[in-house]
C-alpha cells in the first residue's frame, strides 16, 4: 500500500508543472478571446445603435470598461487569475495611467492593441484592425520561435 501511495505522489509530482504550465495558457487565451469579444461588442454598438461609445483600459486594475450615453450602461471585462494587462498600444505618455479611447459612429476605427500576458511572461496581443474593424489575437514575434 506504502508503494503504491509513494508511486502515485510522485507521478503527480512529475505532472504539477505541466497541468499549472496548461492552465495558465489556457487562462490567457481565455482573456485574449473575451477582450477580442469584448472589442467588438463595443465596435458593434457604436455603429448598430449610434451611440459614442468609451472604452477604458486600466493596466492597474487589469480591466476594460465600456460606457456609453445610454443612462445606465457599463460594461466591464475583468482579467482572470494570473492574467495582467501589459501595455496598451500604440505606446503613449499616460498620466492617469488608464487609457481612455472614444469609438464614434460612422468614424474611423481608431487603432487599439491590449497586450495581455501570464505569470510565465508568455504574451498576447489583442489589435483592431483599422481597416477592417476586426478584433485580432496576434502571438508576438519573439515567441513564434
Amino acid at each position: 500500500m506504502l508503494l503504491v501511495v509513494t508511486l502515485i505522489g510522485l507521478m503527480v509530482g512529475i505532472s504539477f508543472p505541466a497541468i499549472s504550465s496548461g492552465v495558465d495558457s489556457l487562462r490567457l487565451t481565455s482573456a485574449a478571446d473575451s477582450t477580442a469579444s469584448f472589442l467588438n461588442g463595443a465596435l458593434n454598438r457604436a455603429e448598430r445603435r449610434q451611440q459614442v461609445m468609451e472604452v477604458t483600459i486600466s493596466k492597474q486594475h487589469g480591466k476594460l470598461t465600456l460606457r456609453s450615453g445610454e443612462p445606465g450602461f457599463t460594461r466591464e471585462l475583468a482579467m482572470p487569475t494570473g492574467v495582467s494587462i501589459a501595455n496598451v498600444l500604440p505606446d503613449r505618455f499616460e498620466l492617469s495611467g488608464d487609457r481612455h479611447i472614444f469609438l464614434y459612429p460612422g468614424g474611423t476605427v481608431p487603432r487599439i492593441g491590449v497586450e495581455l500576458a501570464n505569470k510565465r511572461g508568455t504574451r498576447r496581443i489583442v489589435r483592431v484592425d483599422p481597416m477592417t474593424g476586426v478584433p485580432e489575437i496576434e502571438i508576438p514575434q519573439e515567441e513564434k520561435k
